[in-house]
């Protein structure tokens, strides 16, 4: 059963924030520490007083209530979706996914442009936002790939692609390998390559200066990943009981995972932070660095990547035709982590790009979308 869902948040728990802003007990910081000791105070201070003060959730949240959301439970869990059908009766349908520490919220900005072409399936990954805590253990990213198989089978899409970064890359090639019949295509613009050893391929010099990046991650495990890997509950209570830890968590990775060229604006930011706070999904998000594989799996369906210049890593080609059938890779030299808001128009023409390539592969009529009779978007009865 799929059924309407609208954001409601109850004004007692804004009130419960705004009073937890206010009291907040801030530490001290050594003169000058600048990012040596992580989050700036005078940033975080003044993101915090505009947070109280100045950002308004109720504004965000009537944004957010003009697209057409729905609920379902698969596996047992609760899931939130964004569902926005193109004009376009046969479209091909595309499911786009998140990663940490984002949300459905990423994709705001690539809705009217990939529409026009695609219908698109937006879903918030077990754990995270509207989808609420998971209660159980073994919501890795192969559980959560065969969630979004049905829940595209429940939708009515016969064929689609599926797209993502961080979290949602390993999804989107996981739900390839999942449903290979059904995945006309996976493009990510996140994608891990790790070193091989005595792997049988030519690196260029550019290929060995990324890898040269990958190895030096690897060996300093950033502090975010080990806690959330090794004790998410742990860090969970503090992200759960205070709104400043949470913005400071979120706004660092932000900060260091973006191109310095980007502007995300403040009210982006603190909407998804809010979304983080208001659902109490900051220990069950943090889990899926427990349960998510540290290999990656192979992917029988063709892959495209997109590869901006400020990601945390970029991807080593000869090391990822190994796993992947790569059949389209873009090299972007603005963009970081957050691609979808960092430069969206970019990252949407690539999308669109490779799909489209896709379907002109594809033999005539197999990429149908959906079922003839579907309900428009944001119609009740979508299903």
């Amino acid at each position: 059963m799929i059924t309407p869902f609208r954001i409601d948040v109850p004004h007692a728990d804004l009130d419960d924030l705004t009073d937890r802003l206010a009291r907040t007990r801030w530490p001290n910081e050594i003169a000058d520490a600048g990012w040596d000791y992580g989050f700036p105070l005078t940033r975080l201070r003044d993101l915090v007083e505009y947070w109280r003060t100045g950002y308004d959730w109720r504004a965000h949240e009537a944004a957010l209530n003009e697209l057409p959301h729905f609920t379902t439970e698969i596996d047992g869990q609760r899931i939130h979706f964004v569902h926005v059908r193109s004009s376009k009766p046969d479209a091909l349908a595309l499911i786009l996914t998140h990663g940490w520490p984002g949300s459905f919220l990423e994709f705001l900005d690539v809705i009217g442009p990939l529409s026009r072409d695609f219908h698109l399936v937006i879903p918030s990954i077990p754990g995270y936002g509207f989808s609420g805590p998971t209660r159980e253990r073994g919501w890795d990213i192969p559980r959560i790939a065969r969630a979004w198989a049905e829940l595209m089978r429940r939708l009515g899409y016969e064929r689609y692609g599926a797209q993502g970064g961080d979290f949602g890359s390993g999804i989107s090639t996981a739900l390839g390998a999942v449903a290979p019949d059904r995945v006309v295509g996976v493009h990510v613009n996140y994608l891990p390559t790790p070193p091989v050893p005595d792997a049988d391929v030519e690196l260029s010099p550019a290929d060995e200066v990324r890898l040269d990046r990958i190895r030096q991650l690897m060996a300093n495990r950033p502090p975010y990943q080990a806690l959330q890997a090794l004790t998410p509950q742990t860090i969970g209570y503090a992200l759960t009981d205070s709104p400043v830890g949470q913005l400071a968590w979120i706004a660092e990775r932000f900060a260091h995972w973006t191109d310095p060229d980007s502007r995300i604006s403040d009210d982006r930011m603190l909407t998804n932070v809010s979304l983080y706070w208001l659902t109490a999904t900051a220990a069950s998000a943090a889990r899926l660095h427990r349960e998510a594989p540290r290999r990656a799996e192979r992917c029988p369906v063709p892959v495209g990547v997109a590869v901006f210049a400020h990601d945390i890593t970029l991807p080593v080609r000869p090391l990822a035709e190994r796993l992947y059938d790569i059949r389209h890779w873009s090299e972007f030299e603005r963009g970081g982590h957050f691609a979808a808001v960092e430069v969206p128009e970019l990252l949407a023409a690539d999308v669109r790009t490779f799909f489209l390539s896709r379907l002109a592969e594809e033999p005539s009529g197999a990429a149908s979308a959906a079922p003839t009779g579907q309900p428009r978007a944001g119609s009740p009865a979508q299903a």
